[in-house]
């Protein structure tokens, strides 16, 4: 019998909606679905080294890596981000109540097999290189979500 499969597209870079699509990545990996996420746009931020990685850019590509977050401990909320303060309020808040962080969620999910994709077309739209995102990613195209996502049950864009 083949596996369920459930697809998620990341294209929101806010803390908050990132930690939502790894809890749900997460719980369908442990009901051991074949789970696929697919970074795009802002999403795509999630997946940043947290240091700076030294590539050849254009003037604009760096323009966009200086104005974007540098992985997932920088992300900020999408409501109540108040000028930086709310990220370590709910990162405060998560911890008291014994809740996994952005990155221990990202690491269990790594562990689980959840395929971590990051979008071809958006890499190059805003000049990131592979060398500046985490090992361990699937490169690819808007046909190969769609491939995964074809044959999903669920299929969630966040």
């Amino acid at each position: 019998m083949e596996k369920e499969k459930t697809t998620i597209v990341l294209f929101s870079g806010d803390l908050d909606k990132a930690i939502a699509a790894f809890i749900i990545a997460n719980g369908a990996a442990a009901y051991d679905h074949d789970v696929t996420i697919f970074f795009t746009f802002w999403g795509l931020n999630t997946l940043r080294k947290d240091e700076h990685v030294d590539v050849k850019k254009g003037w604009l590509e760096k323009a966009f890596g200086w104005m974007m977050p540098r992985g997932a401990k920088k992300l900020g909320l999408s409501k109540l981000n108040m000028l930086g303060i709310g990220p370590p309020m709910i990162k405060h808040v998560m911890k008291k109540h014994n809740a996994l962080s952005l990155p221990q969620l990202i690491e269990l999910a790594r562990e689980q097999g959840v395929k971590l994709v990051a979008c071809t077309m958006t890499m190059d739209l805003l000049g990131l290189k592979e060398d500046e995102l985490v090992d361990g990613l699937t490169y690819a195209g808007v046909s190969a979500y769609l491939g995964d996502a074809t044959d999903a049950k669920v299929n969630l864009f966040i």
